[in-house]
């Protein structure tokens, strides 16, 4: 009987060439900005609740809301925002049938990333 002879191959090849395409993380990014605006707007709403029901609430919630933590969760929410609407731009631009090359697709998701970062940063400075 012939011996067989194992060749040593790596266990994932197709992790060692294959490229994360920007148009798919602009569309995951669009998801999870448009799932995490929930929480944002979830404080909002339990600060205007608390603000409607009693002091003791308000404070609460008051202190909730402009705690490192609220601060984290509206400058998140401020850029999914700005995140969310350049996406949804770029995906009117796509419908209307411009774009759709490679090279174009990945520059509007860069320029998607990017705005929403510049956008937040003078939302931050104005406001």
């Amino acid at each position: 009987m012939a011996e067989v002879k194992r060749v040593a191959r790596p266990l994932s090849p197709h992790l060692q060439i294959y490229r994360v395409q920007m148009t798919a993380v602009s569309s995951i990014l669009t998801r999870i900005t448009g799932n995490a605006l929930i929480v944002g707007v979830a404080l909002a709403v339990w600060w205007l609740l608390a603000a409607a029901t009693s002091p003791e609430a308000f404070s609460t919630a008051n202190w909730v809301a402009t705690s490192w933590f609220g601060d984290l969760v509206f400058t998140g929410s401020a850029w999914a925002v700005w995140y969310h609407y350049l996406a949804g731009l770029r995906h009117l631009y796509f419908d209307a049938g411009h774009g759709l090359d490679i090279k174009t697709a990945e520059r509007l998701g860069w320029g998607c990333v990017i705005g929403s970062v510049l956008l937040t940063i003078l939302t931050i400075v104005i406001v």
